[in-house]
Order: C-alpha cells, then structure tokens, then sequence
C-alpha cells in the first residue's frame, strides 16, 4: 500500500515504511513529510531466545529493507517500538484477554519501551539508532483497567496500551523518550535522517 504526500525537501524522496498515523504525525513535530507511504508486511514473530532491545532493532530493519525492495531510488525509514518486562516481550494486544493480561502484568511495576529506527539509503547504507524508556505505571485496579479496556486505546499497541492516550495516566514516572514510547523517537529520528540526507528542522 503506498499513499502520496507533498515531498520532503531533500535531493531524494523519503518513504515511510509503516502506515502507523501516529509515526506521521511525529516526523511532522520536526517538518518532516514523506514523499509516500509503503505499508511493509513482515513476519513479527520473536526468535527463539531473541530479546526486546534486539526484537526491536531486527524488525526496524527488517521493516526498511522491505520497503527498499519497491523503493529503492528513495530514503527509507522504518521503525519499531517493542515494550519489554524483563526479558519478555509483550505482544501487540489484538483481543481483550491479550490487552487484560499485559495490563495485569505492567500493573504497579516498571519496564522498559524500546524504539528503534532504521534508515536505508539509495546506495545500500542502513543507519540505525535505539531509544531505551523506562515507564512506571501505577498498581491498576480492576475497574480501571476493564475501563481503559473497555476504551478500545489498547487495540493493536504494544503492551497493551497507548501512552499518548488515557493510559499516560497510569504513569506515573517516565525516563527517556516519551515520543519513542508514542513510536518514533524523534531525537534519534533526526539525528539519522539529518546523517542521510534529509532536510529536518
């Protein structure tokens, strides 16, 4: 799936490899505007053993690679946000029972969201950065979270919320990138696309 936007002003043209509304909305925070939009389809499964930071950064690029593939005369940048409790790696909520047990699990504990990006060039060179948060939520009762599930924020997010929506207040301490949490981390994001090319505010 591809969609058109005014360009990026830059000698070449940058594709978003993610169809996520919310990465847009971020680059536009630094006066960035891809040229287009290629939603790339990917197999997420973690690797037996793989770990969150590494799930992360393996899928970010994975994600740019595949987009080069129907782009590969533009700028890619792909990303990837994996929320992390230890050394597991929560799943994207997809049903309720999902959405109610990694709540459960977040509950009144910290853990850590990994944001990785992924920058591939016309002439092969792939730049990559990670942002490390750690997210404190509060001990959740059982009403608030069959509120918040109730909601809807939770469906398709990583670890089962959204901290951009009503869940920003269950969390009460936050160290790192609040914007890499929401899905892009925009310090990072700006240094690589500045290191490629692009034209960034």
């Amino acid at each position: 799936m591809m969609g058109e936007l005014s360009p990026a002003s830059s000698p070449h043209q940058l594709v978003l490899a993610s169809a996520s509304p919310r990465r847009l909305e971020l680059l536009r925070r630094i006066g960035v505007t891809p040229s287009r939009v290629v939603a790339t389809d990917i197999d997420e499964t973690p690797h037996r053993g793989e770990r969150p930071r590494a799930h992360a950064s393996r899928l970010a690029a994975e994600k740019a690679r595949a987009a080069a593939a129907l782009a590969p005369d533009c700028v890619i940048l792909a990303g990837d946000t994996v929320v992390g409790a230890g050394a597991r790696i929560l799943p994207k909520a997809e049903d309720e029972a999902t959405a109610r047990q990694c709540l459960a699990l977040l509950s009144g504990r910290r853990h850590r969201v990994f944001s990785a990006i992924a920058v591939i060039t016309p002439d092969g060179a792939l730049r990559e950065s990670l942002s490390e948060t750690i997210v404190r939520f509060k001990r959740l009762s059982d009403e608030e979270m069959e509120s918040y599930i109730a909601g809807g924020e939770w469906h398709g997010k990583a670890g089962g919320y959204a901290i951009q929506g009503s869940a920003e207040g269950f969390c009460d301490w936050l160290s790192g990138s609040h914007s890499g949490v929401i899905g892009l981390p925009l310090f990072e994001t700006r240094k690589v696309l500045r290191a490629a090319g692009i034209d960034v505010c």
